[in-house]
């Protein structure tokens, strides 16, 4: 796929405004057409705020996700959704989201709900605006909110039953016209350290199969952002070089909160594909100016060229006060940018 760049672009979610979050936990006091409206006015506000920080690649802010398992395990069939969370006191982190019961065989007829996310988001976006991404999570990731039982006896026998699910909704959002799709696996990047990454690029690649050459393929490998927390060993190092065969056109690494740890990574990445370097702190309230941003570029480019670098935030920002997310979006724009007139 054509790379351009320096190009900017975003993982995905964005923080939900006030008025959402609280209709979002009251959703049994509207009616269906008063959540259409909400939907399609949330994705308006994501959207506006991604064009007016001057991205190049943008999405619906994940607007719609009102909830995680509404928004993914609410499709497939065969799950009784866990009603609270197991552990509902004390300092937020990831063992408050407890897992779903599989109650029968897994599937999903009607798919995921990408589809008509995308469909929304080309209805809102402008026609002749940056590009537009939709993010799907892998089979690996979903499978680790699902507990095993005797049909699935394991976590890669729950993510073999997922996998045409995903499959399928990636054919479905290129049949839709989908030009950039983020196949997000983190529950790889979390514990490749202590699997079989072999293993993890077969999963991932019979996954994207399909619409290998289609479609901008891009996967996101970050350590975990619930409630601001990483959750997985913030390394690169035990995935490669193993995920250099992952089969993307861009591949997105968490940089900007491990102080750029292992960033000489990316000029290996960049021999295979386009590397998307995290360069905004989501888990921080350090707003990074231009000139921080124009200085973590101009250090990237000591390792991959330029039209092999793309600049994200380090994961989704719905972990982000939208206020803070704005700024370090049009931050990030603004120091890319200077970069730019530079070269």
């Amino acid at each position: 796929m054509e790379s351009q760049p320096l190009r900017t672009s975003v993982i995905g979610s964005y923080p939900f405004p006030g008025w959402l979050e609280f209709a979002s936990q009251n959703l049994g006091e509207f009616g269906a057409n008063d959540i259409a409206e909400m939907q399609d006015d949330a994705a308006i506000v994501a959207i506006g705020d991604q064009l007016r920080a001057g991205l190049d690649v943008i999405s619906d802010g994940e607007q719609t996700r009102f909830d995680f398992n509404l928004s993914f395990y609410g499709f497939i069939d065969g799950i009784a959704l866990e009603p609270s969370s197991p552990r509902r006191f004390g300092p937020p982190a990831h063992d408050q989201r407890g897992k779903h019961e599989v109650t029968g065989e897994l599937k999903a007829l009607s798919g995921l709900g990408a589809v008509e996310e995308f469909e929304r988001l080309k209805r809102l976006a402008p026609k002749d605006g940056p590009r537009l991404k939709m993010s799907v999570p892998g089979p690996f990731t979903m499978s680790g909110r699902l507990l095993p039982n005797a049909d699935y006896p394991d976590r890669y026998a729950l993510t073999e039953a997922l996998l045409p699910m995903v499959r399928a909704e990636l054919e479905a959002l290129v049949e839709a016209g989908c030009e950039e799709i983020c196949v997000d696996e983190p529950s790889m990047s979390c514990y490749g350290y202590k699997e079989d990454t072999k293993r993890f690029v077969d999963i991932f690649n019979r996954t994207v199969e399909p619409v290998v050459g289609k479609t901008r393929l891009c996967t996101h490998l970050c350590f975990g952002n619930f409630k601001g927390h990483a959750v997985g060993y913030r390394r690169y190092a035990p995935l490669f070089p193993d995920f250099l065969d992952l089969k993307v056109d861009e591949l997105h690494l968490e940089m900007a909160s491990r102080e750029y740890a292992e960033l000489e990574v990316i000029g290996e990445v960049a021999k295979r594909m386009d590397v998307a370097v995290g360069i905004i702190d989501v888990k921080s309230y350090f707003i990074e100016t231009p000139e921080f941003i124009a200085d973590r570029v101009r250090e990237c480019l000591k390792y991959a060229p330029a039209d092999k670098l793309v600049f994200t935030p380090d994961c989704g920002l719905s972990q982000t006060a939208r206020w803070a997310a704005k700024q370090k979006l049009i931050n990030m724009v603004g120091g890319v940018e200077i970069v730019r007139r530079e070269l």
